[in-house]
């Protein structure tokens, strides 16, 4: 499993190993049942402290992507269709907010935006 950390980022490194390993169940590439690196293997692959990696654990079995067994380590649970769709659907969410924003602070009006999604939609 490839986990980058971004040293220099504002985000949290918790927070980056969680949303890389939630991109990977989200694409299909981890599957479930699929076991993750133990807190211990990746912390020192990641040159990080165990306590982040548990953290970011823990919040991926807080959103019911994976679940742990004592002494066995923690797996991808993820399979509940709608759950992912839903997640999917937040990040589209995501980006065409942050899309329609930058479109405003550069000046444009909703109908110039509405045009220019109807643009990309017949693609």
């Amino acid at each position: 499993m490839k986990i980058i950390i971004n040293h220099s980022s504002m985000v949290p490194i918790y927070e980056q190993i969680l949303e890389q390993i939630k991109a990977q169940i989200i694409s299909g590439e981890l599957k479930e049942n699929d076991l993750l690196p133990s807190v211990r293997a990746m912390a020192k692959e990641l040159k990080i402290s165990a306590l982040t990696v548990k953290k970011a654990y823990d919040n991926l079995e807080e959103e019911g992507m994976t679940r742990t067994v004592h002494g066995k380590g923690t797996y991808v649970t993820a399979s509940n269709q709608e759950l992912l769709q839903e997640e999917r659907r937040r990040e589209v969410e995501a980006d065409l907010e942050a899309a329609v924003m930058k479109g405003r602070r550069s000046g444009m009006t909703d109908e110039e935006l509405r045009e220019v999604f109807e643009l990309i939609m017949e693609e």
